[in-house]
């Protein structure tokens, strides 16, 4: 069943956590206790894995509905303002008096980066902020994030459960488990509801116990999509339900940041599926839109769009 948004287009409803990216770059931006140093830039940009590839998707020409919490602050009011101007309804995002929007501390070097995160708005979101007529409406429902959305974490799979069962199909996002706890159980439960799993390399060994990709499959259980596995400059992988395993080549281009570059994929995953892309077309697309955002600096600096997609697309096959 597709659902059609009142333009036509799919109905993506993205249901997760907000927060600001307060990203110092340079080649030295270690602190150190007692001594100032000066950096080569700073910008405060929106953050979050959810609230990223809700706008990567609205840059491909998505319907995008985000339903979140942010608090009623400046970094709240910001959060709300860039999801906006990015294209994304913002209707049913929940804005709470006395709680801090989440903020995420980025510092970032040409080669890495570290991050401090405090959590603020970010685990707040439950199920009664999600409207169930903002649901009926989807085609696709998405969350990023799954270890620090603490509030939705016991309800993800009921949410999936009713959203597959009026059609509509589901994708979620681990990110990277602070805790270090990996919560292996629960994810494989969320599984039996999930169309499509798009965790990192390291969060998807971490999370299966396994030392490779190709060891995981055995993992899944009964899983009920498929598992895009993000595996950074060696491209990416995708495990079918049939134990099969699709590798798609990553996109040579010179990166700036790769804050988002996972968000991003995540969104061209979707916005592929939802087109009818199998296979290794499916994960090429995902890759393009990963590879755009890293010509950018911070998570929506360069978003993918349908034609820059389809240049890259066109000239990785001429090579």
């Amino acid at each position: 069943m597709m659902h059609t948004g009142s333009k036509s287009r799919p109905v993506v409803v993205v249901a997760g956590e907000i927060n600001a990216d307060l990203i110092i770059s340079g080649r030295d931006v270690i602190p150190e206790w007692n001594r100032e140093k000066i950096v080569d830039g700073f910008q405060t940009v929106l953050g979050s894995s959810s609230a990223i590839t809700a706008c990567a998707l609205a840059s491909l020409g998505v319907d995008v509905r985000f339903v979140g919490v942010a608090g009623q602050d400046d970094l709240g009011a910001f959060c709300i303002g860039e999801l906006q101007r990015m294209g994304v309804n913002t209707d049913g995002v929940t804005v709470l008096p006395d709680v801090k929007t989440g903020v995420t501390l980025s510092f970032t070097t040409p080669s890495d980066r570290g991050l401090l995160t405090y959590p603020g708005s970010i685990p707040m979101l439950v199920p009664e902020y999600i409207p169930e007529s903002t649901l009926r409406e989807a085609d696709h429902l998405h969350f990023g994030s799954y270890f620090l959305q603490d509030g939705m974490r016991p309800h993800w799979k009921k949410l999936f459960g009713e959203a597959r069962a009026r059609g509509t199909r589901t994708s979620f996002d681990a990110g990277w488990d602070v805790r270090k706890e990996w919560d292996s159980e629960g994810i494989r439960s969320l599984l039996e509801e999930t169309d499509l799993f798009m965790p990192s390399e390291d969060e998807a060994l971490h999370i299966f116990a396994a030392d490779r990709i190709a060891d995981i499959r055995e993992k899944l259980g009964n899983a009920a999509g498929r598992v895009a596995v993000k595996q950074g400059s060696k491209g990416a992988s995708l495990l079918a339900p049939d134990g099969s395993v699709v590798t798609a080549a990553p996109f040579r281009v010179s990166p700036r940041d790769t804050t988002g570059a996972g968000d991003c994929f995540n969104a061209g995953i979707i916005y592929a599926s939802l087109r009818g892309l199998n296979g290794e077309e499916l994960l090429q697309y995902g890759n393009a839109c990963g590879a755009l955002s890293t010509l950018g600096v911070g998570g929506t600096g360069n978003l993918p769009t349908t034609d820059a997609v389809g240049r890259l697309l066109k000239e990785q096959s001429a090579v």
